[in-house]
């Protein structure tokens, strides 16, 4: 069994917060997003609560943290597989729940065992594209 997954975590007040927060949002929000969110409510609280929470969250895979922005980690909570969009405008991701068969010939595996894989599709969202955006994505 994983023992990352009998991480103890005292459920503070705080702590409650940003599980709430954190239930079935789609926004893939950043941990600043997330102490921005709920601050107002716990003047005292730290940026250190919220990001050792999600530390915490993510040893216990209750969480994915995401490295799609380069500014910032985002974090999604749901942790079935899934693929992302992200708009290169404003950065706004939205999951897809489609399944994409991707096969790598045997010389591409540079002898890793192939155990999954994530897609990323790059573009504009409606609201960006009717703004008049430009496209960009670092690495394209």
């Amino acid at each position: 069994m994983d023992d990352r997954k009998h991480i103890s975590m005292k459920l503070t007040p705080q702590r409650l917060a940003i599980l709430e927060y954190l239930e079935n949002n789609k926004d893939h929000p950043s941990a600043s997003d997330i102490y921005n969110a709920i601050s107002e409510r716990f003047p005292t609280m730290s940026f250190a609560t919220v990001y050792n929470t999600l530390k915490t969250l993510k040893m216990k895979d209750t969480i994915r943290e995401l490295a799609i922005d380069p500014d910032k980690k985002r974090f999604d909570p749901d942790t079935t597989p899934h693929h992302h969009l992200i708009c290169t405008g404003c950065g706004k991701i939205v999951d897809i729940h489609s399944e994409f068969i991707l096969e790598l010939a045997e010389g591409e595996k540079c002898g890793f065992e192939v155990t999954g894989n994530h897609v990323d599709f790059y573009g504009l969202c409606p609201r960006c594209k009717n703004r008049g955006e430009k496209t960009f994505h670092e690495g394209s």
